[in-house]
């Protein structure tokens, strides 16, 4: 149990609410249960949105009213509010205070919690982890104290629920008090609660537009319950809390919600299926009556970075101790995305090949590529830096030394021939009758045996920038050219980051789903763009080591590691 909390504990829940989110793009966001629009024509009814419905403020009476007719119930017992929060909090503040007690089952929406804190309220906390809701257990933390009992059905991040009897038995039981009825994922639900929630004297049933029509953005929601409730609940709020075309399309997408059985119906079946897969991956899902899964598994974090490494984001608590071993994964709802949700997550679970860029991740090029770009630009009377090449490189579209060579010449105000800059370039590596070549100086970076051993488990390519020449060259050197089924290089396509290469890559060995390491962003964009996971690996020796971490994970790769051999720890 909580007690009313300290100057400490205050500041604490003052921290702005931020969703602990990894830095790759994402463009199939699955971490925050929204659902999909899927009545896209409700734009066409703020086209004739007039000026003086942006002057005034707007009413909410016509949406209320509505609402009331969908319900059966009077416009009075309905509030339109700025989203299901905004209700909850104007329930929060109605019925807690520094002497009333809130009954909150965990975990749940976590905001409910930061409300009830914010009335000074005490919070007592009872363990729902799985199953249906815990009424006895509640029941038993019930004293004069309480003013509110949290009911979240279908509960978020599990997905449980409370059946309709036992909210009845529930709501007798406590008869002094209220209950806040939160049926934010009701369409999902085998059993919508709101008819019988509506029946009982203390309870507030809270919904909102947000899942099921799609319509997150509008920050629509609304509270039905007896009239003299709503009309307090009324009073805890700003008067107006929904701008007029959100209120427009609100009302459209009301009137049209019968075009949402068809999404709601793929969720329900997504949602069998991907628990399914979850548990065959070795998770343990949640049975879930919301539009997400929720599951236990023993790197939750690892789950998530990975799925924001193919642009999937999920959501995961790395940060809060009971919830560090969990997962939430909004269903698409779209039969495209569930399956490129499934693919990616047996590319993590199950991948069947490793591909390798060679330069800096099998390859210590610092003292031969790298120095034959020093070189080759004071042949040409220019003087560059290793930081130079580095920003060439992070700036991405430099897969090709000699390119990059060209390219910082170019920056430093030198144009010569791209043939003359190729072969100074070539004898300064390979070496001449009289100099030799810089070639010498490459180091393997990690084990030998720890590749081969690798090699026995998976087929692994190498997918290169380098002239197959080189590649070959290097490769049998340090005597792990046999490892390889497939070595991909200059010759065999355009050059990273178009995804060329990877998918020449997959398809000389004869698989779909693949993990690759690379220590440049061309690397991470070919492999992400060829839905291979992508893993980065920066040196801790190399220059501006942190910045190129941060530089990686941002343009999408999972992970980035020192040495390549840190992967293994992860894979199955």
């Amino acid at each position: 149990m909580k007690s009313i909390m300290t100057d400490e504990s205050r500041e604490e829940i003052q921290t702005p609410y931020r969703v602990p989110r990894h830095p790759a793009p994402v463009d199939m966001r699955l971490d925050g249960n929204e659902g999909q629009v899927v009545c896209t024509d409700v734009l066409d009814v703020v086209s004739d949105l007039a000026v003086d419905d942006l002057r005034h403020y707007p009413s909410t009476a016509n949406l209320e009213a509505l609402i009331a007719q969908l319900f059966g119930v009077k416009s009075e017992q309905v509030l339109v509010t700025a989203g299901a929060d905004d209700g909850l909090l104007r329930m929060c503040r109605s019925y807690l205070s520094p002497d009333r007690d809130l009954i909150l089952p965990v975990p749940t929406f976590e905001m409910i919690e930061r409300f009830a804190d914010w009335c000074f309220a005490t919070v007592k906390t009872v363990p729902w982890t799985s199953g249906v809701y815990p009424v006895d257990a509640v029941l038993a933390r019930l004293s004069e104290r309480t003013g509110l009992i949290a009911v979240v059905s279908p509960n978020n991040p599990t997905g449980g629920v409370i059946t309709s009897d036992e909210l009845v038995r529930l709501s007798a039981s406590c008869p002094d008090c209220m209950l806040m009825v939160d049926g934010a994922y009701a369409e999902f639900a085998d059993e919508d609660l709101t008819k019988t929630a509506l029946t009982l004297p203390n309870a507030v049933v809270f919904r909102t537009l947000s899942k099921a029509l799609g319509l997150a953005g509008l920050r629509v929601g609304f509270a039905i319950g007896a009239a003299q409730v709503i009309e307090r609940l009324r009073a805890m709020g700003m008067p107006y809390p929904v701008s007029a075309p959100s209120l427009r399309l609100a009302q459209a997408g009301l009137e049209r919600r019968d075009q949402s059985r068809g999404y709601i119906e793929t969720v329900r079946k997504e949602r069998a299926v991907l628990a399914d897969l979850l548990t065959e991956l070795g998770l343990e899902p949640s049975s879930s009556q919301g539009n997400f899964i929720f599951a236990r598994t023993d790197n939750a974090q690892w789950w998530r970075d990975g799925l924001a490494g193919l642009g999937i984001g999920v959501r995961a608590w790395p940060e809060k101790p009971t919830l560090r071993n969990a997962l939430r994964l909004t269903c698409p709802g779209d039969a495209d995305d569930f399956e490129r949700l499934e693919k990616a997550l047996r590319t993590i679970a199950k991948p069947e090949a490793i591909l390798f860029d060679i330069d800096g991740v099998l390859i210590d090029v610092d003292a031969s590529y790298r120095a034959a770009i020093i070189e080759t630009a004071a042949h040409f009377g220019v003087s560059i830096t290793p930081k130079d090449i580095e920003d060439c490189k992070r700036a991405g579209e430099a897969n090709n030394d000699w390119l990059v060579t060209q390219k910082i010449l170019a920056q430093k105000g030198v144009y010569p021939a791209f043939e003359e800059i190729k072969d100074r370039f070539e004898d300064l590596y390979w070496g001449t009758e009289s100099t030799p070549g810089l070639c010498r100086n490459e180091r393997l970076i990690g084990d030998r045996s720890a590749l081969l051993r690798l090699a026995d488990r998976f087929p692994i390519a190498a997918v290169t920038g380098r002239p197959k020449r080189d590649a070959l060259y290097v490769l049998e050197r340090f005597g792990i050219l046999n490892a390889f089924s497939a070595v991909i290089t200059m010759e065999d396509g355009p050059a990273k980051p178009d995804p060329a290469p990877v998918r020449k890559a997959l398809d000389t060995l004869g698989v779909e789903r693949a993990w690759m390491l690379g220590d440049t962003r061309d690397d991470i964009v070919a492999a992400r763009t060829a839905e291979v996971l992508p893993l980065g690996v920066v040196s801790r020796a190399r220059a501006g080591t942190d910045t190129a971490r941060t530089q990686l994970l941002t343009q999408g790769a999972a992970r980035v590691f020192q040495n390549w051999m840190e992967m293994e720890a992860l894979l199955p």
